[in-house]
């Protein structure tokens, strides 16, 4: 059982590292479109597709990863240091693409790469923490992806403008150097804490049967079906907005120092997103807490629709502020209250695969929205799915309140 504060050195580097895993590697692709599409080619339809080869990579690398750690229970700290060293050099190697399968190639590794360290990051800095603070703790964590999103728009006027064509590819690599010494200072705050030992009854229990009691456990009506399916919609629709926002802002004529400034201002939100989603589902640890955020997301981008560059900006400060960050530290937090210790990486791991699955759908929807209606109505379709997963997440508020399990571990 963890027995730091949220605020240590181990979710410290772990937030470093999640400016990798999540703001780096994953997000920063959608910024960098417009220079991609002037050095490679390729029509943002087609370019959107590579978004997808990312996120089947990321499901590929939850559906390995469960199997993986019941396989080697006791080398999850060996498998996470190999994943976020080769992560950051993944990302210095797709910095040199000179082509649409070889940067495809570059995203599908990332991809699988970053599921690996989303999980196995979290799973070993939650372990350290007391467990009335691990929704703080979980907000620290994932604020280090609003941080990479807020310095990957600060790039914006070398990486979008025209007259800087080799922009992307210099920030990929300091992206990547940053990553392998994020990597390092994890590693090192880890090691010197040591292991925690899996109790002897967990090691005992059947690896089948335990699997067995993980899907039932996250796929069953009246357990945690509802929190996953809303997890599997949100990642379905904030990739659509986040993969086709600044290639709609660049269309619209917005100079690349403002569309830089709107992408920044997203992350900068989400540094209060992390800590105020992280106290909040501290307190209030439920569906309704969740849906609240989503709902506010849903608002944010359907206001693309007006065509104001000023209430595109103000909805993308909302979805920074509520709706970005909250989703995935709230339903790590939930899992992690409701989920048995010995099988909570596992749960974690299939609840990404189905965040995944909704990442690998959304840039394919877009792609189709964008090339038909235009990229202003393929941005804002991203509210509908946002619309559904706050819908999810609160029936399964509903549902919390009817069984009463808001701090009971639920069984398998």
């Amino acid at each position: 059982m963890g027995t730091k504060s949220a605020f240590n050195w181990i979710t410290l580097w772990a937030s470093l590292l999640f400016v990798v895993i999540l703001g780096f590697s994953r997000l920063s692709y959608g910024m960098f479109l417009p220079g991609i599409q002037r050095v490679i080619g390729g029509s943002y339809g087609q370019l959107g597709i590579l978004g997808t080869v990312n996120f089947i990579g990321y499901l590929v690398g939850t559906l390995c990863l469960s199997p993986l750690i019941s396989r080697f229970p006791d080398r999850k700290h060996a498998i996470n240091r190999m994943t976020c060293f080769l992560l950051g050099l993944a990302m210095i190697g797709s910095a040199f693409s000179d082509h649409f399968t070889q940067l495809g190639l570059w995203r599908f590794a990332i991809g699988l790469l970053s599921a690996f360290a989303t999980v196995l990051v979290l799973s070993i800095a939650m372990d350290a923490v007391r467990p009335a603070e691990r929704g703080v703790a979980s907000g620290l964590i994932w604020l280090g992806g609003s941080a990479g999103i807020l310095v990957t728009g600060l790039f914006a006027p070398f990486t979008i403008d025209p007259s800087h064509l080799l922009g992307w590819r210099y920030a990929w690599v300091a992206m990547g150097v940053f990553g392998v010494i994020a990597a390092f200072g994890f590693e090192f705050v880890t090691k010197k804490r040591g292991t925690a030992k899996i109790p002897s009854q967990t090691e005992s229990k059947p690896r089948d049967q335990e699997s067995v009691n993980v899907y039932r456990l996250l796929l069953n009506p009246k357990k945690l079906l509802f929190l996953i399916g809303s997890y599997f919609f949100f990642g379905w629709g904030y990739i659509i907005y986040f993969t086709y926002l600044i290639p709609y802002l660049v269309s619209k004529g917005i100079p690349s120092l403002y569309a830089g400034l709107i992408w920044s201002g997203i992350g900068f939100a989400g540094l209060f997103n992390g800590w105020i989603g992280g106290k909040a589902i501290d307190r209030w640890p439920s569906g309704y807490t969740l849906a609240s955020g989503l709902t506010l997301g849903t608002i944010g981008v359907s206001v693309v629709t007006t065509d104001n560059m000023f209430f595109t900006a103000l909805g993308a400060i909302m979805i920074g502020l509520v709706s970005f960050i909250t989703p995935p530290l709230m339903t790590t937090a939930l899992l992690r209250r409701h989920v048995p210790h010995s099988v909570y990486a596992a749960a974690l791991s299939i609840a990404t695969a189905f965040f995944a699955s909704g990442q690998i759908i959304g840039p394919i929807i877009g792609g189709v929205v964008v090339e038909r209606y235009g990229l202003q109505f393929g941005v804002a379709s991203s509210a509908i799915f946002m619309a559904i997963a706050a819908a999810l997440a609160g029936m399964y508020g509903q549902q919390q309140r009817k069984l009463g399990i808001h701090d009971l571990p639920l069984s398998g």
